[in-house]
């Protein structure tokens, strides 16, 4: 299978910090790719980069076969773009905005209409064609923002956070929609802080933390690095998750991970329902009460724990991550 990108040996600084460190990753042509990282590790960068709205100072990448920074204006013309935050102008109608998208693509105006009317239907929001965007809820944006990103149909489509923002509810519509992209055989590069969102669209992924790939894999073989499962307990009082850490420390294969703000305690176990039980006869009698008690499989969190032995927290990139322009849109889009 082709790879329809090709990421080697990416470097990038801005000033001291150095934002990635070497990155080195593949997208094969008609798949889906995961690039899993907590805020600041570099995601938005690579994109960044990628798309031709960033020069890397260190390595090579291409899209399609072409440089990034030789065939630049060819890249554009190939690709599409949605930034973590809906870009839409919010006092042009859903109609207005893919028009106007599509003539910044340089289609005639009739092709640019009928675009717009296509993708208007795909992503269901006819009913909502002749509203002004700002009138549109969250979902609706992020929905009419990749639509955007497809008015001219590119070879491969890249999506930073998506679903950032959005409710539970919005976010399964947008995987729903994300899901039929993929399967209509667009390539997809897309960046995600949920380990569930990658497992759920993605069929390989890219784990990077602190501009550095520290894991690559399927979702699976991702939670196998971490291993087992998490028994996870929620106590009445906080002042006894020490003694109930202590207490079922022999059933942990791994440190358990204490918070007295929330009271609860987590463990990695290997004997599942077993280790459940024994963990509620390990407390019986000792005073500590459980409110609730269950498994749970590893997620992104315990990946990155295991890994880099931090949690995915909150940071910064070094870059307007939300910025998005018209990347097929010629020599000048960037």
């Amino acid at each position: 299978m082709t790879d329809a990108v090709v990421v080697e040996g990416l470097v990038k600084r801005f000033g001291t910090t150095t934002a990635l460190d070497g990155v080195d990753l593949t997208v094969a042509e008609g798949s889906v790719l995961g690039l899993l990282g907590p805020n600041g590790a570099g995601k938005t960068t690579v994109v960044r980069i990628l798309t031709t709205l960033l020069r890397a100072d260190a390595g090579r990448a291409q899209v399609v076969g072409l440089d990034v920074v030789d065939d630049a204006g060819a890249v554009r013309s190939a690709i599409g773009l949605t930034g973590q935050y809906a870009a839409v102008d919010e006092y042009l109608t859903g109609f207005e905005n893919l028009e106007m998208v599509g003539r910044l693509y340089r289609l005639g105006r009739r092709e640019a209409r009928a675009r717009a009317g296509e993708l208007l239907e795909r992503f269901d929001l006819t009913g909502a064609a002749d509203r002004p965007a700002k009138t549109y809820s969250g979902g609706m944006r992020r929905r009419l923002d990749i639509a955007a990103s497809l008015i001219a149909r590119p070879r491969v489509l890249f999506l930073d956070e998506p679903t950032t923002g959005l409710d539970p509810r919005s976010r399964l519509g947008m995987w729903e929609f994300i899901a039929d992209l993929a399967d209509g055989g667009t390539t997809i590069l897309l960046t995600t802080q949920y380990l569930e969102e990658a497992d759920r669209l993605a069929d390989r992924m890219v784990v990077i933390d602190r501009g550095r790939v520290i894991a690559r894999g399927t979702a699976d073989e991702l939670k196998a690095q971490v291993g087992g499962q998490r028994l996870e307990l929620t106590l009445r009082d906080a002042a006894d998750v020490g003694e109930a850490a202590h207490r079922l420390r022999p059933l942990a294969i791994d440190e358990p991970r204490l918070d007295e703000s929330t009271r609860r305690l987590s463990l990695p176990v290997s004997g599942g329902t077993d280790d459940l039980a024994e963990a509620l006869r390990l407390l019986a009698g000792s005073g500590v009460e459980v409110l609730d008690v269950g498994l749970r499989r590893p997620d992104l969190d315990d990946v990155f724990l295991t890994l880099t032995g931090h949690a995915a927290e909150d940071g910064s990139e070094n870059e307007q991550a939300g910025d998005r322009t018209p990347v097929g849109a010629g020599e000048g889009a960037a």
